[in-house]
């Protein structure tokens, strides 16, 4: 079993260098997706590198079928209009295989796996006195290098962590919290509670352009118009709940953005996440930009 997956692995990695038209049942749709985003882009994968870790293996009592969870780190090394970049993602998928064979390998996509969300309550600001902050969008982006594959331990970790690791970052550069213990108010994790804010996508994406003091963001067009440290929101089935957070962590040659995520681990995205299992053609964004209040 470990010699198919590894088998697999490197045609996968094969493919994402390859210029031949793949049509083979073996195929991986989401790195053709990912080369033809690039290619649109004026951009290609020029050295591509996995490396996959076994988390657990399960048998059926027959011993005809059986499972494997595991890990593939990817590499990219992306060459666009002159410009270098190093993507990296961390896929979680499943084999599943029929007397030895292997008859079936998926990624994990948990936003389709996540059944129950928290209840979120309507905030109320408080009209007391604003908090004066400056945003080091540099803090911010260095936060988001360090973590982007691993979790802090002076935080909670969920098994949806993406808002909780941008909430995380934005405090990291200087976004103050507010409102504790009120987990409908404000934005803040504290003694191992925290708001619907801090951990919710759809409740930071609504916190930030909305909230009077604080941490706050304005809406603005496009991606263009973001900043290093800004904040990415995603509404994968464009059904009005976003789903997923991202922080933008550089720009590439047509100064779009690149970002970090945690998830789908990942960093130096593309920020368009056309090549994520979640997207989807109703895929919606709301684009941050970080306001001081200073």
């Amino acid at each position: 079993m470990r010699e198919q997956l590894q088998e697999l692995l490197e045609k996968r990695t094969e493919q994402c260098v390859s210029h031949k038209n793949r049509s083979s049942t073996r195929s991986c749709p989401k790195i053709e997706q990912k080369k033809e985003g690039l290619l649109k882009r004026s951009g290609e994968i020029i050295k591509a590198k996995a490396t996959g870790k076994i988390l657990s293996f399960d048998k059926s009592q027959d011993d005809e079928k059986s499972s494997v969870q595991y890990n593939v780190h990817f590499k990219y090394l992306i060459k666009h209009k002159g410009m270098f970049i190093m993507e990296e993602e961390i896929e979680e998928r499943r084999a599943e295989f029929y007397k030895g064979i292997l008859v079936e390998d998926q990624e994990r996509n948990r936003y389709y796996e996540l059944t129950e969300s928290p209840t979120e309550k309507v905030e109320i600001q408080e009209l007391d006195e604003r908090i004066v902050y400056e945003y080091d969008r540099l803090r911010a982006v260095q936060y988001a290098e360090r973590w982007w594959n691993t979790y802090n331990p002076a935080y909670e970790t969920f098994e949806v962590d993406c808002t909780n690791y941008i909430s995380q970052c934005l405090h990291s550069g200087g976004g103050p919290m507010r409102g504790y213990p009120n987990r409908g108010a404000g934005w803040w994790m504290l003694n191992r509670n925290w708001s619907y804010s801090w951990s919710v996508a759809n409740s930071l994406r609504n916190h930030l352009p909305n909230a009077n003091k604080g941490l706050r963001a304005k809406a603005v067009s496009s991606p263009q118009e973001l900043h290093l440290g800004d904040v990415i929101c995603y509404d994968f089935q464009g059904d009005g709940r976003f789903d997923h957070t991202t922080i933008v962590t550089a720009k590439d040659a047509d100064g779009m953005p690149l970002v970090n995520a945690h998830t789908t681990n990942s960093r130096m995205r593309y920020w368009a996440y056309e090549d994520s299992t979640a997207y989807t053609p109703n895929i919606k964004y709301k684009f941050l930009t970080v306001v001081d209040d200073q």
